[in-house]
């Protein structure tokens, strides 16, 4: 009794004929890939998003000449306009060093004096600030850094399309994969499911079984796969905390900065993936029987 309730329930022997660990694996390590891809391109997409905050809040001042009092006077000008939060002038020891690279080490050169200047909204047009310090402070010139802005998100935009186009390749391998299988599953039963569908056998019975089948197994790879990614994605949360201003709460930080919603949605998404390969594949084959 027990063997034929075991039967009524697997009328096509799918456990045995598709029992083997080749297709959770294979799908387990495409799991890891996408999990990696989708954490990587979401961090990328956050420091981006940081840097350029910072770029485009922050701008530059430079004089002609270093003179304390027109110094002052720039600092002064920048502290009255409503747009600017923060105006203060960089030391000439600290400007020596980053021009180091271009000037080198030559001691008494001239060099301009620089005011480092944030803004209270990122936008505001710091040209126009410019404008306003240029009447009360000739000379004065304004970097905003817009260039460097462009190009950090052109970074995050790239990444991002980056990651979807990895996303899609793996759907595509893991939906080649399952396809494979079925066709194993099929050879390997194919007197069952003729006998099936001689008897009448409807083809989304059949097809449901090895999808459903095919699908849990993809499920499980998947979820696998994702669990084997966490461990290294909360190491790479962890090196990656100070760059995107999260400071360095240990690995508990850590973890509450991996995107568990992608993560996730990653076993479902294998799921549907085998589920829908298997269901096409089957009835493709079942249309060729007599």
């Amino acid at each position: 009794m027990a063997r034929r309730a075991r039967y009524s329930r697997d009328p096509l022997g799918l456990r045995r004929a598709l029992a083997g660990w080749l297709l959770p694996g294979l799908v387990a390590a495409m799991a890891l890939l996408a999990a990696l891809a989708v954490a990587g391109a979401q961090g990328a997409a956050a420091l981006a998003e940081r840097w350029q905050r910072g770029a485009a809040a922050a701008v530059t001042v430079q004089l002609p000449d270093s003179d304390a009092a027109r110094v002052e006077r720039a600092i002064a000008a920048l502290r009255r306009m409503p747009e600017v939060s923060e105006a203060s002038a960089m030391d000439q020891e600290r400007l020596a060093e980053l021009l180091r690279p271009w000037l080198g080490g030559s001691a008494g050169l001239p060099l301009p004096a620089v005011i480092e200047v944030r803004l209270r909204d990122t936008s505001v047009d710091p040209v126009l600030i410019g404008d306003r310090l240029a009447a009360s402070v000739p000379g004065a010139v304004i970097e905003a850094h817009g260039l460097w802005v462009q190009r950090l998100a052109a970074l995050a935009r790239s990444l991002q399309g980056l990651s979807w186009v990895i996303l899609a390749l793996v759907a595509a391998v893991a939906a080649a994969v399952v396809a494979v299988a079925t066709r194993a599953g099929l050879a390997a039963r194919r007197d069952a499911v003729e006998v099936l569908h001689g008897l009448g056998a409807e083809d989304r019975y059949i097809a449901g079984r090895f999808a459903r089948r095919l699908g849990l197994l993809a499920a499980g790879g998947a979820l696998a796969g994702t669990i084997a990614a966490v461990p290294a994605l909360a190491l790479l949360a962890d090196l990656a905390a100070p760059w995107i201003g999260a400071g360095t709460g240990g690995m508990a930080q850590s973890w509450a900065l991996l995107p568990w919603p992608a993560l996730a949605a990653v076993p479902p998404f294998a799921f549907l993936v085998g589920w829908g390969t298997a269901q096409a594949t089957v009835r493709r084959w079942l249309r060729r029987l007599p």
